[in-house]
């Protein structure tokens, strides 16, 4: 296994188009665990440690652009007002260590459906972009993912950052695990409200092949908080609309069993979570003026 070392982004696309089968590493939370269990074992790493620009960020005025090597535990101290969802997730991975180490990009790269981070970038609706010498492209976080561990990237192709809308109203992240630190989620969940747009987001993580968004959850609460005047009014969401919402966001769910958890349970689990992160968020909402940008509140 050779390891190659670029000391620009511009070597490190070179040496990517000249080794698609390279493996990036950064962090390396994910592909160290791999390669020491000899779950794989790439003819070509590609250290990307050297190249700076990967471990910054820019807070613009619509959109922070998050640089695919960004620690978590820089998400958690610098941008929790700016990304509450992506924030509360970055605290449920792993340890202090791996926070330190690990980032958005290797959680896209290896495209798991476990990656604690998916359910909040699909909540807030966010871009991928990714690079490679023939140029520069933004995938929709929608049509990242295209399988189990797969995503829409070209061979060629590296993950520079990520571009997420700044919150414009609450979000949350929940996860369920077989204890509370250094775990692999059994299933989790992520929403997001958008007042500006009055729109619902979620996401859901380990409850399918791919990280998905409960759609039709989605549409069921735009359409019963706009069509009752919740977001004018600040009232109160009724159980009924909620327990809609927690079937739906669990029959978006395509689970498997495995030693972490059935997929009965999944399901079930994922119902739970959508009912209280909604509740959370829109305490959260009625409490920031019925609207006003709010960060998120912790369960």
């Amino acid at each position: 296994m050779d390891f190659l070392r670029p000391a620009s982004w511009e070597e490190a696309l070179a040496a990517k188009a000249e080794h698609p089968t390279a493996v990036p590493i950064a962090g390396g939370t994910d592909v160290m665990v791999e390669i020491n269990f000899d779950h794989r074992r790439p003819e070509y790493l590609l250290d990307l440690n050297r190249i700076g620009e990967l471990n910054e960020w820019e807070v613009g005025e619509r959109t922070v652009r998050l640089g695919a090597s960004v620690p978590y535990t820089q998400i958690m101290e610098n941008l929790r007002a700016e990304l509450p969802g992506l924030a509360l997730a970055s605290h449920t991975v792993a340890s202090p260590q791996i926070r330190n180490r690990g980032g958005v990009g290797g959680n896209l790269g290896t495209a798991s459906p476990a990656g604690d981070a998916h359910p909040a970038l699909l909540a807030a609706g966010c871009e991928v972009e990714v690079e490679s010498v023939r140029g520069r492209r933004m995938i929709p976080i929608d049509d990242f993912y295209t399988g189990v561990k797969r995503n829409a990237m070209a061979p060629d192709e590296l993950i520079r950052s990520v571009h997420l809308p700044k919150a414009d109203g609450p979000q949350q992240f929940s996860k369920v695990g077989t204890r509370n630190a250094m775990v692999i989620a059994v299933c989790a969940f992520g929403i997001a409200l958008h007042p500006e747009t009055r729109t619902v987001r979620t996401g859901i993580g380990s409850a399918a092949p791919t990280p998905v968004r409960a759609k039709e959850a989605e549409a069921f609460l735009t359409a019963a908080l706009e069509e009752g005047g919740f977001w004018d009014s600040g009232s109160p969401i009724p159980p009924s609309v909620a327990k809609q919402f927690a079937q739906l966001a669990a029959g978006a769910c395509n689970p498997i069993d495995d030693v972490r958890g059935s997929a009965a349970y999944r399901r079930h689990a994922v119902g739970i979570m959508a009912r209280r992160t909604l509740g959370w968020t829109w305490e959260s909402y009625r409490g920031n003026a019925h609207g006003s940008k709010g960060g998120a509140q912790c369960a």
